[in-house]
């Protein structure tokens, strides 16, 4: 029997990407040469919880920037052989919108104020028999110990305000965003033990607990129970306490080796590793094919030996290559018109066949399957060409599970982390099951449209039972029917991504989508104190069956079903307030369960603690911007399904700007205006950027790249999303250096080349008189492209990333996401963009000059246009 593996090994591996028909049912061999080239509801009632599909980890303090946000200062430049030096940041001119990182944060110290003040420590006493809770030793206390903002838990507010009516006005909202997957760095805490827990709600203990120091008693921060520790909490004073890491740390994370199913060992070796299937479409052009089989050949070279990987091509058939002949391209075919029968499948899995191998035995067999791909031979339009990729699917979830259990004297081993099945898709599903018709005037196109989608979400869902993830990575200019196809990725707990074609940005996003982390059998846990109520969580999950989670004596944890438990990931829960808040504090308990690759079962638990206030100033002071913009983003486009709704969406945007002006602004003196607060003076421009930007703007304008858009930013990571809602703009200086400007169209300054992170797209911008130095714009354009491609390394969905000079047709993309302040008065504009007090009088006038005119109004035209004057 092997040793389970170390805990340092099991409990986070990263890997990080470097840079003709057939209508018989039994497989037939087919040759083709290589060419020469909820339980109890008594604090939650049943919230409103939304799984709206996908697809780093963790985002800073917003207050803070610092060289290493997001950019990797100093490492190596993959695609420039006379790089420049590495790109750093200067000050920015004022806190711009950039709290995210790229890459894993350190939590900051958020200073709690001096509210309230916890017992002094002395022995338990006890008076006719009972404890007086009152001597019990406060581990943490406000004024102590500094509250740890966690990377992956993030409050829209580091404060909570008391009052019932004003913490529950709609506009602007309280919540948290929940990252389950999302790394930490440091590290958390780990423990190799089960936990101590609340016997009456099921809490863990933590931090903020208050302990008997004589008996090792523990009262739970959530429903203020006592509960044993079974003498481990049992200690001369406070100090020696906090040696027990989940009493001095709000993040831990508990692992257990031992599997508690008999009879069952973790497998780790490689021909246990999970194995990805690619299915292929063959019905592409010759362009389209030439892109992708580079794509594919460097993707196979990326791949680390131990990697399994299956490959199968679908059209009117079903291909699935064989990779125990070495010599030539070998497939076994079934007929794609219809679902696999039981029969063929177990001719198949049961034959002679390799159809799942190690990268270390069958490298050069995938590269020559790859070359033997030939273009579409057929003069039939690309939209109505046969796909199966249905049937596809299902022979790829079948070749994965193999026979049923493989027996190895009475053990049964499973393949470690979920499975990937990648489907590499050139348009839509017209054949077989799940598919539509060529037409969308076919009569009877709406019911076998309803019937597709149906299909296909049951396909997704068998998929995830299997923990098998489908990730649909669709190219070209041929529509995809996007709904149709949506519902497998997304009950499968993947992703569907577009691309403008199978060239780079595709080739990245096939590596990153198979070397994700793959974690299983996730459980998302969250408890609040008594007086907040979660009202809507909207992610990658579905409400926990009650049979799926502990029962406690009063358990009213929200429970989560996560359809699958990755980095790229977070959940936007809104809260209210029941009534008036007494306590000096509220606290937050987020608790996330998974098996990972070694099949080590995993808790991380999360404790957060916020301070409750009176003064409205002070909650306003504390508002995190930024994550209140993203979680009003998040419900407005849950609600944006389709154009109709996304105009309407556009003035809800208007009409909350409105009244949080009224409900928190101040009156404007010898006026009916209202001024904005200027506390959120962030957030107003942050939903300025919302409202014109691609996800509600008409800056995207196929309702298919919308859709898909739309479900990837549900699901999203925190700073993904962050970036989405709002670019980030960065102006290139002399040495390779970059200063951070509001994403402001007077960044547009000829003499300079500028970078603009949307999320999904990030442009390079090069100025008219610095194009024309031909040394200077290549050492810039160097500069701008490593820093583009090293702030959205460990990015997925890939973006694309587009560079395009001054005045060209290109240029639109990059100004259409520029706020338009070049409308704005003088003294406006260097208010908000205090850079150009740096430029001549002739640089002034020549930026003014360059600017065309058109009806967008800038953001302070928009806010007075809404009778609020802007903060």
């Amino acid at each position: 029997m092997a040793n389970p593996p170390q805990p340092s090994l099991g409990y986070s591996v990263t890997a990080v990407p470097s840079n003709p028909d057939s209508s018989t049912p039994q497989p037939e061999k087919n040759y083709v040469p290589p060419p020469t080239m909820l339980p109890g509801a008594s604090r939650f009632p049943p919230p409103k919880l939304h799984q709206d599909q996908i697809p780093s980890p963790s985002f800073q303090n917003p207050r803070l920037l610092s060289p290493a946000n997001g950019v990797k200062t100093g490492s190596p430049v993959p695609h420039l052989s006379t790089p420049p030096g590495p790109p750093v940041f200067t000050s920015p001119v004022r806190p711009a919108a950039v709290p995210f990182r790229t890459s894993p944060a350190t939590p900051q110290p958020v200073a709690f104020s001096s509210g309230s003040t916890l017992p002094t420590s002395s022995p338990p006493h006890f008076s006719n028999g009972s404890i007086e809770l009152q001597h019990q030793v406060p581990l943490a206390t406000n004024d102590s110990t500094p509250f740890e903002e966690s990377s992956c838990a993030l409050f829209s507010a580091r404060k909570v305000l008391k009052q019932k009516k004003l913490a529950n006005v709609p506009s602007l909202g309280f919540g948290a965003l929940f990252s389950p997957g999302g790394e930490i760095s440091p590290g958390p805490q780990i423990i190799q033990r089960d936990p101590h827990r609340c016997h009456n709600c099921g809490a863990y203990a933590n931090l903020y607990c208050k302990i008997l120091l004589g008996s090792g008693q523990w009262q739970c921060v959530i429903c203020q129970k006592l509960n044993g520790s079974e003498g481990e909490y049992v200690a001369p004073s406070k100090e020696e306490l906090r040696n027990l890491p989940e009493l001095s740390s709000p993040i831990i994370d508990y692992i257990q080796i031992g599997n508690k199913r008999p009879g069952f060992i973790p497998v780790s070796d490689s021909r246990m590793s999970a194995p990805t299937v690619l299915v292929i479409d063959e019905c592409l052009d010759e362009t389209h094919l030439q892109h992708l089989q580079s794509s594919l050949h460097a993707f196979v070279d990326s791949l680390p030996p131990t990697a399994r990987i299956g490959i199968i091509l679908y059209g009117r058939t079903v291909s699935v290559y064989d990779f125990s002949e070495e010599l030539m391209a070998s497939a076994d075919v079934l007929p794609g018109d219809k679902s696999p029968t039981r029969e063929s499948l177990k001719a198949l899995i049961y034959g002679t066949g390799v159809y799942l191998s190690p990268m270390h035995a069958s490298k050069e067999v995938a590269h020559k399957i790859f070359s033997s791909l030939r273009p579409f031979g057929l003069n039939i339009a690309e939209s109505s060409r046969d796909r199966c990729l249905g049937t596809a699917v299902e022979v790829a979830l079948a070749i994965i599970q193999g026979p049923s259990a493989e027996m190895s004297r009475g053990i049964i081993k499973r393949a470690g982390g979920n499975s990937r099945i990648i489907a590499c898709a050139g348009g839509p599903n017209t054949y077989g099951p799940g598919s539509v018709p060529h037409s969308f005037s076919h009569p009877n196109y709406p019911h076998m449209e309803k019937t597709a989608l149906k299909w296909m979400e049951n396909l997704g869902r068998e998929a995830h039972r299997h923990n098998t993830v489908v990730d649909i990575l669709c190219a070209g200019t041929c529509p995809v029917r996007i709904p149709v196809l949506q519902p497998l990725a997304k009950a499968s707990g993947g992703v569907l991504v577009l691309h403008d074609d199978f060239g780079e940005a595709f080739g990245v996003n096939l590596q990153r989508a198979a070397s994700r982390a793959s974690r299983f059998h996730g459980l998302l846990e969250i408890r609040c104190s008594d007086d907040i109520l979660i009202t809507q969580v909207v992610g990658p999950g579905e409400e926990a069956h009650v049979d799926t989670h502990e029962t406690f004596k009063n358990n009213n944890a929200l429970c989560i079903q996560m359809l699958s438990v990755e980095e790229t990931q977070s959940f936007a829960l809104s809260m209210e307030t029941k009534e008036d808040i007494k306590s000096d504090c509220v606290f937050f308990q987020f608790a996330v369960r998974y098996a990972n690759v070694y099949q080590a079962d995993i808790s991380r638990v999360v404790t957060v603690r916020l301070p409750t206030v009176d003064s409205v100033s002070a909650y306003l002071e504390s508002v995190q911007d930024e994550v209140a913009a993203i979680l009003m983003a998040k419900r407005t486009l849950l609600r944006a399904k389709n154009h109709s709704d996304v105009m309407d969406m556009r003035g809800t945007i208007d009409e909350r700007i409105k009244d949080i002006a009224l409900k928190f602004g101040s009156l404007v003196p010898k006026s009916k205006l209202h001024q904005f607060p200027k506390e959120l003076s962030a957030l107003s421009e942050l939903l300025f950027h919302l409202r014109r930007g691609p996800l509600l703007g008409s800056i995207v304008g196929h309702e298919d790249e919308r859709s898909v858009l739309r479900n990837l930013f549900l699901n999203a990571s925190s700073d993904l999303s962050l970036r989405m809602v709002a670019p980030r703009c960065l102006m290139h200086r002399e040495g390779g250096t970059f200063e951070e400007l509001p994403a402001y169209d007077l960044a547009m300054q000829s003499d300079t080349a500028v970078v603009l992170d949307h999320g999904t797209d990030v442009f390079i911008w090069l100025g008219a008189e610095l194009a024309a130095d031909e040394g200077r714009s290549a050492a810039a354009l160097a500069a701008c492209r490593t820093l583009a491609e090293e702030i959205t390394e460990l990015r997925f969905p890939a973006p694309r990333i587009l560079a395009f000079k001054e005045g060209s047709s290109q240029a639109r993309y990059f100004v259409s996401r520029l706020i338009p302040a070049h409308k704005d008065p003088p003294y406006e504009q260097e208010a908000r963009f205090p850079q150009l007090r740096s430029l001549t009088i002739e640089q002034r006038m020549k930026l003014k000059t360059s600017f065309i005119h058109f009806d967008d109004p800038s953001f302070c035209e928009w806010m007075r246009s809404l009778k609020v004057v802007p903060p």
